[in-house]
Formats: C-alpha cells, structure tokens, sequence
C-alpha cells in the first residue's frame, strides 16, 4: 500500500492530468493543510476554575495524542451571559497540520478511523464547499485509536477541515476521491 503522498505523486497527479487537462503538474490540485479543532465551552461553563483546567488539560492532551502536535487554545472574542461565558476565556482548541503531519493524519483518518466511527456510510457531497475544500465532524473523538475509551472522562467532538487548492467543487470532489476520502456518489 503506498503512503498518501506518495499515492498522490504517483497516481493522483497523472489522473488529475487526464481529466481536467492539465498541461503542468504544478497546476494539479493539492491538499495545503489540516485545521483539527475542537470546542469546549459548553463542558466548562458553570465550573470552578480547578473543574475548568483539568477538563481544559485533559481536552489538549487528547487532541495532542490525536494530532501528534501541540494545540493551540482559543479564547472568546465576547462575553456571553446566557452561556456562562466571559472574554477571553478559553472556549476551544485548534491545531493546524501542514506537510508530513498533515498526511500521516490523513493517513489514519481515512483508514483507521473512519472506518471505526459508528454507523460511518461515507462522506456526504455537501460536506466539500465550493472551492473543493472538505470540512467534516466527528462526535466522538474516541473513534481514533490512540484514545483509550476506558481511561478517558470526557467526550468530545471535533471538527476537520481539509483545505485544497481546488479551483472548484469537481476537482476538490475528484481529488479527494482519488486521495482515498471515501466519498458517497
């Protein structure tokens, strides 16, 4: 089984070639980079501060396991009453992975853990936006491997995007198709 780059020099890259004909392979459609990230306000609100950092350590932790890289917290712009809320409190998580990351992430999402979440039957068309990037949810984040269920307290749900250099939503769609995203028809 090739790894992903490698499957995207070697087969994508003449494909994407044929079909949309390209006359430069620089000019074929890339994947740029990973955003994985994560919001956490609704766990914390109405917390302690000490309740507040462990749930707070134990979400970065995960998401580091998960991503393989530091993430970064993201504070609120704007208090919010209603939610329990106050600016520039830390809400959510988010890291952004580029290059061999970003591809051994890819790697895993789209043979290990996609395949493991609960009733998966594939990524629906509306999931890829006009300019051929994907943006997907997971519910729990336990579908990935490196989490272990049974010593994990808090579930969580996280958010993948997958930006490309489509110039629109055919060649993203076909790209991803092609890259192994198993993509319903």
């Amino acid at each position: 089984m090739l790894h992903l780059k490698d499957k995207y020099n070697k087969e994508v890259i003449p494909a994407m070639m044929e079909k949309f004909g390209y006359k430069n392979r620089m000019a074929v459609p890339k994947i740029t980079k990973t955003i994985v990230n994560t919001g956490f306000g609704r766990l914390i609100s109405g917390k302690t501060n000490d309740e507040q950092r462990k749930i707070q350590k134990s979400i970065l932790a995960d998401l580091c396991l998960i991503t393989g890289q530091k993430p970064v917290l993201k504070k609120a712009k704007k208090s919010i009453s209603g939610f329990k809320i106050r600016e520039g409190m830390p809400v959510g998580a988010a890291v952004v992975l580029r290059k061999q990351r970003m591809f051994d992430f890819l790697e895993r999402l789209i043979h290990i853990t996609l395949p493991r979440s609960r009733d998966f039957q594939g990524l629906s068309l509306s999931c890829i936006d006009k300019h051929g990037n994907l943006t997907m949810g997971i519910k729990e984040h336990i579908a990935f491997f490196e989490i272990l269920p049974e010593k994990t307290r808090i579930i969580f749900g996280l958010e993948i995007t997958v930006v490309t250099t489509s110039k629109n939503q055919e060649q993203g769609i076909e790209l991803l198709r092609l890259m192994g995203f198993p993509i319903k028809k």
